[in-house]
């Protein structure tokens, strides 16, 4: 059985490639517009769109910042957004070296018969939406299907449905020039221990892989963003030592060599924790023949949008403050994390949300 090839196969590859380019990693600036009018809130900002776009332009012009980054996650909003000088944001990533990517889920539905499991949405009319964004620029996209951990979940349906449904979205995706980045969150609400939420990673992670082989989605022209191993929200901490050694035995054992890199959220993580745990995946002394990255929006922008807080005057120092954590993610990318992030308070707060959406 042959993988997909198309007209883009060439370029897939490249680009993927390009985006899993070590010490690199992608920045999520995707939030819905409900989800970035929380962050605003957080500093007292409405949610309007001179806010979001002022928010989103100073992430995407702070100074070197894209030395650490390979990739720009955009909501469709942000994707034919302006700075204030007029230049489209898609430019301003594009001329710094950086590729322009887009979330296409349309969001979570329940799943019918299911203790409140959930399917993302938006296949029917993604591969009209995916060469509109092609033509707007992008030359990747983002579809994020979550699961729970519980009792019986995530259960074989969920399991199922959503690993289809990644795989489709990944091929309709290959057939219009964009890079699937391949989304599968468990999430980490609950008191289940480290060992649980290894278990319910590796399940996942072989269906997703079985799907996209059945697919005939090139391995080599996607990425995979999926979750760290951790222990749920409700239960005792551990080491980074501790999830490095987790994630990545998961990931040994379910993700083919083909696929170049694997980016990984944050999912409630402090910054500094998912920093940490990220460098000490990347220690690690076995095989790992993929790059480990991030791709991250909470880790990279809570203790910038503290100092920011909608001011103008507030601006240099906020993105001083985000250059700092994006260079600390990148030493982490290679193992070189030396805990030069760590002198920001806002950058040890929990993050974490229970049942959080994008």
């Amino acid at each position: 059985m042959s993988a997909f090839v198309g007209k883009y196969t060439d370029e897939l590859i490249k680009t993927a490639k390009y985006l899993a380019t070590p010490g690199k990693g992608i920045l999520a600036s995707d939030e819905s517009t409900g989800t970035i009018g929380k962050r605003l809130s957080s500093i007292n900002l409405e949610n309007v769109e001179s806010n979001r776009q002022a928010l989103r332009e100073l992430l995407f012009t702070a100074p070197g910042v894209f030395d650490y980054l390979s990739g720009v996650i955009l909501f469709e909003e942000t994707l034919y957004q302006k700075t204030s000088d007029g230049t489209p944001f898609v430019d301003v990533i594009r001329a710094a070296g950086a590729v322009p990517g887009i979330k296409v889920d349309k969001g979570t539905v329940e799943i019918a018969g299911t203790n409140g499991e959930t399917a993302a949405q938006g296949l029917d009319s993604l591969g009209a939406r995916c060469a509109k964004y092609y033509a707007a620029g992008a030359r990747f996209a983002k579809w994020r299907a979550v699961l729970k951990v519980g009792p019986a979940e995530p259960s074989e349906l969920a399991v199922r449905q959503n690993a289809e449904g990644l795989a489709r979205y990944a091929l309709i995706c290959q057939e219009y020039g964009l890079v699937p980045i391949v989304e599968p969150e468990i999430l980490t609400d609950g008191g289940h221990d480290i060992k649980t939420c290894a278990a319910v990673t590796e399940r996942v992670l072989a269906a997703v892989y079985k799907s996209l082989n059945d697919h005939k989605v090139l391995l080599e022209g996607t990425l995979l963003k999926t979750n760290m191993v951790t222990p749920g929200s409700d239960s005792p901490k551990v080491g980074a030592e501790v999830i490095g050694e987790y994630t990545v035995a998961a990931l040994r054992r379910t993700v083919p060599p083909a696929v170049p890199g694997v980016v990984f959220l944050s999912g409630g993580q402090s910054e500094e924790e998912a920093t940490q745990n990220l460098d000490a995946m990347n220690k690690l002394e076995v095989l790992k023949p993929w790059t480990l990255s991030f791709s991250f929006g909470r880790a990279l922008q809570q203790s910038t949008l503290k100092k920011w807080l909608g001011k103008k005057e507030n601006v240099a120092a906020a993105q001083a403050t985000f250059l700092v954590r994006c260079k600390a993610n990148s030493e982490a990318g290679l193992g070189k994390y030396t805990g030069s992030g760590a002198g920001d308070a806002a950058a040890s707060e929990s993050l974490y949300v229970k049942g959080y959406k994008y």
